[in-house]
């Protein structure tokens, strides 16, 4: 496990954060098709919250694209010291899950986060940032539609529908279970909408959530509970 300290020059206050994010969004990639789906590597990474002790653990759990057995995983911990503030929860966790990522034993591969890319209020979520600052290729797969509008897709597994900002179409939902509450897809950096939801499809044969997201929360769950035991 990988202790962090927090970046010299990471921002300190909303309105730093928000021009870094202004800056960094502009070299967002969504025109590169991205790794195929069910090949090389696949990682999830994920963060679990001590808010008493302001402690946060970032797992990273890289899968085999093609079988999804475990490869390789990591964690780190850190302390959160940035308020939380809606819509910009990565730094909060970027240090960490960076951290994470570093201390990996092999290359990652595509990245898959529990979360947005650019399903978010300023078009530049977790999974965005973190591409951009790894040059990694990222998507998000988050539980819930955040403030954006959908209409439920088809009940059949694989069925779509647009996760729209007014007539901005800003990500997917995504059924990955026959009758299941859907996910919600977007790009992050270097893929596009189309091959995340690809990824998404192919990392979820038997439930939900994808199985790269189900295994790093497993992981930073139990990071954190040694952390602070």
């Amino acid at each position: 496990m990988t202790t962090v300290r927090i970046p010299a020059g990471w921002p300190a206050t909303e309105e730093q954060a928000r021009a870094v994010q202004d800056e960094l969004r502009e070299r967002v990639v969504t025109d590169e098709a991205g790794p195929p789906p069910r090949t090389g590597h696949v990682t999830g990474v994920d963060v679990a919250y001590d808010d008493e002790r302001d402690v946060v653990a970032a797992a990273a759990v890289v899968l085999d694209a093609a079988d999804l057995t475990v490869v390789a995983e990591a964690t780190a911990v850190g302390t959160v010291w940035f308020p939380y503030v809606p819509g910009l929860l990565a730094f909060r966790e970027i240090p960490t899950v960076l951290a994470a990522l570093e201390a990996l034993s092999c290359p990652p591969g595509l990245v898959v986060c529990d979360g947005y890319g650019l399903a978010h209020p300023r078009r530049f979520g977790l999974a965005s940032h973190l591409g951009v600052l790894t040059g990694l290729p990222t998507i998000g797969v988050a539980k819930n539609p955040f403030t954006f509008t959908y209409d439920d897709p088809g009940a059949p597994r694989g069925s779509v529908s647009p996760l729209r900002a007014d007539a901005e179409e800003v990500g997917r939902a995504l059924r990955t279970r026959e009758g299941v509450k859907p996910v919600f897809v977007s790009v992050g950096h270097r893929v596009t909408l189309d091959s995340a939801c690809a990824h998404t499809l192919a990392l979820t044969p038997e439930y939900r959530l994808p199985e790269t997201t189900r295994r790093a929360d497993a992981l930073c769950r139990r990071a954190l509970r040694e952390a602070t035991a």
